[in-house]
Protein backbone atom coordinates (compact mmCIF):
# COMPACT_ATOMS: atom_id res chain seq x y z
CA UNK A 1 0.00 0.00 0.00
CA UNK A 2 1.64 3.26 -1.09
CA UNK A 3 0.73 6.39 0.83
CA UNK A 4 -0.26 9.58 -0.60
CA UNK A 5 2.70 11.81 -1.91
CA UNK A 6 1.66 15.64 -1.99
CA UNK A 7 5.34 16.20 -3.57
CA UNK A 8 5.35 13.87 -6.83
CA UNK A 9 4.51 15.60 -9.91
CA UNK A 10 1.79 13.20 -10.91
CA UNK A 11 -0.38 14.31 -8.04
CA UNK A 12 0.11 18.09 -9.10
CA UNK A 13 -2.45 19.94 -10.62
CA UNK A 14 0.09 22.91 -11.70
CA UNK A 15 1.95 20.74 -14.26
CA UNK A 16 -0.05 19.19 -16.25
CA UNK A 17 -2.22 23.22 -16.32
CA UNK A 18 1.63 24.55 -17.24
CA UNK A 19 2.03 21.89 -19.56
CA UNK A 20 -1.42 22.00 -21.44
CA UNK A 21 -0.80 26.14 -21.74
CA UNK A 22 2.07 25.20 -23.10
CA UNK A 23 0.77 22.77 -25.26
CA UNK A 24 -2.13 24.50 -26.66
CA UNK A 25 0.02 28.04 -27.63
CA UNK A 26 2.82 25.80 -29.35
CA UNK A 27 -0.41 24.45 -31.38
CA UNK A 28 -1.49 28.27 -32.54
CA UNK A 29 1.99 28.63 -33.85
CA UNK A 30 1.53 27.64 -37.62
CA UNK A 31 -1.77 29.47 -37.74
CA UNK A 32 -0.86 32.64 -35.87
CA UNK A 33 2.29 32.82 -37.92
CA UNK A 34 0.89 33.09 -41.72
CA UNK A 35 -0.34 35.87 -40.21
CA UNK A 36 2.34 37.09 -38.37
CA UNK A 37 1.39 37.60 -35.17
CA UNK A 38 2.50 36.04 -31.63
CA UNK A 39 -0.13 34.51 -29.29
CA UNK A 40 -0.69 37.16 -27.29
CA UNK A 41 -0.69 39.44 -30.09
CA UNK A 42 -3.53 37.61 -31.20
CA UNK A 43 -5.42 38.07 -27.87
CA UNK A 44 -4.90 41.70 -28.07
CA UNK A 45 -6.56 41.59 -31.42
CA UNK A 46 -9.67 39.04 -30.39
CA UNK A 47 -10.90 41.81 -27.74
CA UNK A 48 -10.68 44.62 -30.23
CA UNK A 49 -12.37 42.39 -33.16
CA UNK A 50 -15.21 42.53 -30.16
CA UNK A 51 -15.17 45.39 -29.15
CA UNK A 52 -13.58 47.83 -31.93
CA UNK A 53 -12.20 49.99 -29.06
CA UNK A 54 -11.04 49.47 -25.73
CA UNK A 55 -9.33 51.46 -22.82
CA UNK A 56 -5.87 50.25 -22.05
CA UNK A 57 -7.03 49.24 -18.31
CA UNK A 58 -10.03 47.18 -19.62
CA UNK A 59 -7.91 45.26 -22.04
CA UNK A 60 -5.39 44.88 -19.19
CA UNK A 61 -8.31 43.44 -16.92
CA UNK A 62 -9.72 41.34 -19.70
CA UNK A 63 -6.27 39.57 -20.84
CA UNK A 64 -5.02 39.28 -17.22
CA UNK A 65 -1.78 41.01 -18.12
CA UNK A 66 0.44 43.56 -17.28
CA UNK A 67 0.49 47.15 -18.35
CA UNK A 68 4.52 46.56 -19.11
CA UNK A 69 3.46 43.54 -20.91
CA UNK A 70 1.22 45.07 -22.83
CA UNK A 71 2.80 48.46 -23.99
CA UNK A 72 4.90 46.48 -26.38
CA UNK A 73 2.52 44.36 -28.08
CA UNK A 74 0.74 47.43 -28.80
CA UNK A 75 3.17 49.01 -30.29
CA UNK A 76 4.10 46.30 -32.60
CA UNK A 77 0.28 45.74 -33.43
CA UNK A 78 0.55 49.48 -34.42
CA UNK A 79 3.28 49.27 -36.71
CA UNK A 80 1.71 46.34 -38.18
CA UNK A 81 -0.90 48.58 -38.93
CA UNK A 82 -3.72 46.86 -37.33
CA UNK A 83 -4.56 49.83 -34.01
CA UNK A 84 -4.10 52.97 -33.34
CA UNK A 85 -3.58 54.37 -29.80
CA UNK A 86 -5.02 57.27 -28.69
CA UNK A 87 -4.51 59.19 -25.83
CA UNK A 88 -7.18 60.70 -23.86
CA UNK A 89 -7.59 64.22 -23.86
CA UNK A 90 -8.05 65.16 -20.58
CA UNK A 91 -6.09 62.35 -18.54
CA UNK A 92 -3.23 61.85 -20.93
CA UNK A 93 -2.49 58.54 -18.47
CA UNK A 94 -5.60 56.97 -20.15
CA UNK A 95 -4.88 55.39 -23.38
CA UNK A 96 -7.49 53.90 -26.23
CA UNK A 97 -6.77 51.24 -29.05
CA UNK A 98 -8.65 51.35 -31.40
CA UNK A 99 -9.16 48.51 -34.17
CA UNK A 100 -8.00 49.70 -37.91
CA UNK A 101 -9.83 48.63 -41.43
CA UNK A 102 -6.43 46.75 -41.51
CA UNK A 103 -7.02 45.20 -38.73
CA UNK A 104 -10.93 44.13 -39.01
CA UNK A 105 -9.62 42.89 -42.81
CA UNK A 106 -7.08 40.52 -40.04
CA UNK A 107 -10.22 38.91 -38.66
CA UNK A 108 -11.40 37.75 -42.00
CA UNK A 109 -7.87 35.61 -42.34
CA UNK A 110 -7.74 34.45 -38.92
CA UNK A 111 -11.67 33.21 -38.75
CA UNK A 112 -10.77 29.72 -39.38
CA UNK A 113 -8.09 29.32 -36.56
CA UNK A 114 -10.41 28.37 -34.08
CA UNK A 115 -12.26 25.37 -35.82
CA UNK A 116 -8.73 24.45 -37.16
CA UNK A 117 -6.87 24.28 -34.35
CA UNK A 118 -9.83 22.79 -32.19
CA UNK A 119 -9.55 19.40 -34.99
CA UNK A 120 -5.81 20.07 -34.07
CA UNK A 121 -6.51 18.55 -29.99
CA UNK A 122 -7.32 15.60 -29.19
CA UNK A 123 -10.67 16.54 -27.35
CA UNK A 124 -14.17 16.68 -28.60
CA UNK A 125 -16.09 19.52 -28.98
CA UNK A 126 -17.72 18.82 -25.39
CA UNK A 127 -14.89 18.11 -23.83
CA UNK A 128 -13.33 21.57 -25.14
CA UNK A 129 -16.87 22.99 -23.51
CA UNK A 130 -16.36 20.86 -20.46
CA UNK A 131 -12.06 22.21 -20.31
CA UNK A 132 -13.39 25.63 -20.56
CA UNK A 133 -15.52 25.53 -17.66
CA UNK A 134 -13.18 24.28 -15.51
CA UNK A 135 -10.73 26.04 -16.57
CA UNK A 136 -12.69 29.25 -16.00
CA UNK A 137 -13.95 28.03 -12.94
CA UNK A 138 -10.29 27.84 -11.63
CA UNK A 139 -9.19 31.03 -12.51
CA UNK A 140 -12.97 32.17 -11.17
CA UNK A 141 -13.70 34.16 -13.99
CA UNK A 142 -17.37 34.12 -15.51
CA UNK A 143 -18.20 32.84 -18.81
CA UNK A 144 -20.65 35.30 -20.19
CA UNK A 145 -22.83 33.76 -22.94
CA UNK A 146 -22.19 30.04 -22.86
Amino acid sequence: MSKYDPLLLKNQICFPTYSASNRIVNNYRPFLKKLDLTYTQYIVMMVLWEKESVNEKDLVDALNLKSNTLAPLLKKLKEKGYISIVKDKTDKRSIDINITVKGVRLKDKAIDIPKVFGQSFPLDEEELKTYRKLIYKLMNWEIKND
